[in-house]
């Protein structure tokens, strides 16, 4: 058995590091990311039930307050200097476990890779533009209101 693969991994590894710090326009970027989410469903959300909550009543305000609450969790966990990731990462994953109305909540709110064009927009557009290790602030879809840490 060869010890085919890590060649072309290598190879990934390597174009992922000459991608600017400033985010390329569209052409550029990552063909996939991974990311952690918490999502917090509302009234308002296109299907406002859960694991968590069979009749989802709060309004969206509540719901953005409740994630924004998480949001200063996490910060405070990461350091606001890019502290510890493991540590702001392990948090995260505690919380999605716990607050997240989405069904990865079940994996630390892990949605695993994904490329472009599967998530919803703006989604899609909150986890390429993160930084690897970098927080999201407050992203509004139809789902509901998520925060996404970017893994990968």
């Amino acid at each position: 058995s060869g010890s085919g693969g890590s060649g072309r991994e290598r190879r990934e590894h390597h174009r992922h590091h000459h991608s600017p710090s400033s985010s390329g326009g569209e052409g550029g970027g990552p063909k996939e990311v991974r990311v952690l989410h918490i999502l917090k469903k509302h009234r308002g959300s296109r299907r406002p039930a859960s694991w968590r909550n069979p009749r989802i009543t709060d309004s969206k305000e509540k719901a953005v307050t409740d994630l924004r609450e998480l949001i200063s969790i996490l910060n405070q966990s990461g350091g606001s200097s890019g502290g510890d990731r493991k540590e702001m990462r392990a948090t995260f994953e505690e919380l999605a476990r716990t607050e997240s109305d989405c069904s990865s909540a079940k994996r630390g709110g892990d949605l695993g890779f994904f490329g472009r064009k599967k998530m919803q927009p703006a989604f899609e557009k909150a986890s390429f533009g993160l930084r690897v290790g970098q927080l999201s602030d407050v992203v509004d879809t139809s789902s509901g209101v998520h925060v996404i840490l970017r893994l990968a």
